[in-house]
């Protein structure tokens, strides 16, 4: 679905508009009004649409979707496209992942079905089916989200999803023999799993319908073999505000919680140590302004990372004895950020990436760094696994038009080794990739990358799709994805700009482009696309974005900032009615990020960017293809319909406006339809 939908983007940058008999669809207007602040009274029109259940709004989302489904069916029998880019979507790679003593890896063994869990004893072993989705349910359509192997390698935990909601359930499987346990837990959202002797950690927020605020967080321990209603409540506060990552060290010596305020940013760390007579929580860092995540522990010492006074991260040592006493092992690299770091007995395995441009390094714990390995532009290091005491290490590259690329090395001997064969169908020695930075609107030089064919010629008539995420202090990273293959070898240019909001110039980068700054993210984004032009990798009216979730907001607010730069816009779960945003599900944790209608400053910013709130009767915008999902529990899909619905009823909008919903998807189902 990911490589088919990227495809039907490509369709639509060369799409010429036709007449349909049914569009566009006339929505009925039933105004609600808001007053803030005495002077904006907001007429909101199309309120209705937030309540999904209705008969009136089912059949409004069916002949939406019956609508995009027409206008992509004809664009596709044009030019039988969808049977070309199929050459390039295959690629064989069964590469597992280390986690205890078995290795890990998923698959899908026909047409119909989800991706299964499979295990297996050796690197180069056969692998046994563990968790079959489809066994899970019939009816519903069951997702793995992540699998946690207890410290003695006896039994795995396993997340799954229904029909893509953020909501999960847990279930455990015995590696010796594959059968299921009676546990079966519910309500996880947002969790991991930290095993500690005969159970494990994990949290759950308090239900409160689909689409309802989530609050109240809760860390409970759930024993093997025994009912959820008897697990014990281990850690919660009174803030709908806070929410809680958690821990358990190697030798399980410490359960760790670092609690964050999404609101003030605030982060606070709490730890316990089962070596004591009587373990309770104490206070390891407190009222912290920087983000902190802990690694492990050695010798009694926690090891974390930290944007504590630098900008890209650094690895630290503290001391629960005395957690003022703080020792740097890794530093700061200029214009680096730290991505990930895996811990082994005595060294330590460091990615840090500029540009998407990665680096991995291995050091000792006293920081003297041993090996180093430059990568490619646009490269991701992915799937690190190995345990605390092993000899090797296995990894995966891959690239937008690369597919992943198995490797083992040992972090004693620095040897490098493939680990089996990837083969693809096609040849990416034609394929060129390009760093470059331009002028934002302040003058900040801004990186992107750029993906086209040897020997383009710039002559300003390339088809283009710029893309960017843009938020929460991300750090973006390229994966594979046919649909670019295909559009690259046809002389398209593919763009991923990394504006700020996102992580990858370090923290004041994210800070430039959140909250009161959230504009500046806009700004850089259409920047980006007057480079484009300006440099002639492409026109107007050849020119297409697109963006997921917080991407999907960017890409919006810049189409209806500009809608004279752009040919087709594509939205994805994307957050567009920002007045509304704090009112559902996990809204309120975002206030930090976005801003809040609860400020008067903050809500006049949040006014001006909102997409559905600006958008203008006389303006002719750009065709777009907004895609949603209907159990998109994060960003609930009516910001999308409410969106649509308000563009396609202007008489100035002579650009068709298609709505594409996603049916039992969720976030993350809808957010892999465009690469």
């Amino acid at each position: 679905m990911k490589q088919e939908c990227f495809l039907l983007f490509f369709l639509l940058v060369t799409f010429t508009s036709f007449a349909q008999q049914d569009y566009p669809i006339i929505t009925n207007e039933s105004t609600v009004v808001d007053t803030f602040y005495h002077d904006y009274i907001i007429q909101d029109k199309y309120r209705w649409l937030e309540d999904i259940k209705t008969p009136a709004t089912s059949e409004w989302i069916k002949n939406q979707n019956k609508l995009s489904k027409q206008a992509l069916n004809k664009s596709l029998l044009r030019t039988n496209a969808l049977n070309k880019v199929d050459k390039y979507t295959f690629f064989d790679n069964n590469f597992p992942y280390k986690k205890g003593k078995y290795f890990f890896t998923t698959g899908v063994y026909s047409a119909i079905n989800e991706p299964a869990l499979y295990y297996r004893s050796r690197v180069n072993g056969d692998n046994s089916l563990l968790v079959d989705p489809t066994y899970i349910s019939t009816k519903d359509k069951i997702r793995l989200k992540s699998y946690y192997v207890s410290g003695d390698s006896k039994y795995l935990a396993y997340e799954f999803s229904r029909n893509g909601s953020d909501w999960a359930e847990v279930k455990i499987v015995n590696l010796s023999n594959r059968n299921h346990c009676k546990d079966h837990l519910k309500g996880l959202k947002f969790s991991n799993i930290a095993w500690r002797n005969n159970g494990f950690y994990y949290c759950t927020y308090k239900q409160n319908n689909q689409f309802g605020a989530t609050k109240e967080q809760q860390i409970f321990y759930h024993k093997l073999g025994t009912s959820q209603d008897e697990d014990e409540l281990i850690f919660e506060r009174n803030n709908p505000y806070l929410d809680f990552d958690f821990t358990t060290s190697i030798n399980e010596r410490f359960l760790i919680v670092k609690e964050t305020n999404r609101s003030t940013g605030i982060r606070n760390v709490f730890y316990m140590d089962f070596h004591q007579s009587s373990p309770h929580f104490k206070p390891l860092v407190m009222n912290y302004k920087y983000d902190i995540d802990i690694l492990n522990s050695r010798e009694g010492k926690i090891l974390a990372c930290t944007s504590q006074d630098n900008q890209g991260g650094i690895m630290v040592e503290i001391d629960p004895a005395n957690p003022q006493k703080w020792r740097e092992i890794l530093p700061e690299f200029k214009e680096s950020v730290l991505l990930e770091v895996k811990l082994f007995k005595d060294k330590i395995l460091a990615i840090y990436q500029t540009n998407q441009h990665p680096v991995l390094l291995l050091s000792g714990y006293d920081g003297h760094i041993m090996y180093k390995l430059d990568l490619p532009t646009a490269t991701s290091i992915s799937t690190i696994s190995g345990e605390y005491n092993d000899n090797d290490i296995y990894f995966e590259l891959n690239s937008y038009t690369t597919p992943h690329l198995a490797y083992k090395l040992n972090i004693y001997s620095y040897n490098r080794e493939p680990v089996g064969l990837t083969h693809v169908s096609f040849m990416i020695n034609d394929i060129e990739y390009h760093e470059v930075e331009y002028p934002s609107k302040d003058g900040t030089l801004v990186p992107m990358i750029l993906v086209y064919k040897k020997g383009l010629e710039l002559d300003g008539t390339h088809p283009t799709i710029l893309k960017a995420y843009g938020g929460f202090g991300s750090v973006s990273t390229p994966s594979f994805n046919p649909g670019i293959v295909y559009f690259v070898k046809n002389g398209g240019v593919f763009a991923f700009a990394n504006i700020r909001g996102g992580g990858d110039r370090g923290k004041q980068w994210a800070f430039d482009g959140r909250g009161d700054n959230k504009q500046t993210s806009f700004d850089d984004f259409i920047a980006g696309a007057e480079y484009l032009i300006n440099e002639k990798y492409t026109k107007p009216d050849k020119l297409a974005i697109t963006g997921v979730s917080n991407g999907g907001l960017v890409v919006a607010a810049s189409a209806i900032q500009r809608p004279d730069l752009f040919k087709v816009v594509a939205p994805v779960v994307a957050p567009l009615d920002m007045l509304r945003l704090e009112h559902f599900t996990v809204g309120h944790f975002h206030t930090g990020e976005y801003g809040t209608v609860k400020d008067s400053a903050s809500f006049v910013n949040l006014y001006n960017y909102s997409p559905y709130a600006n958008i203008k009767e006389d303006v002719n915008y750009p065709i777009m293809l907004v895609v949603t999902a209907d159990h998109d529990d994060r960003v609930p899909p009516f910001h999308s319909y409410k969106f649509v619905a308000r563009l396609q009823n202007r008489e100035a909008q002579k650009n068709p406006i298609y709505l594409k919903i996603e049916k039992n998807a969720g976030h993350y189902g809808a957010s892999n339809l465009i690469g």
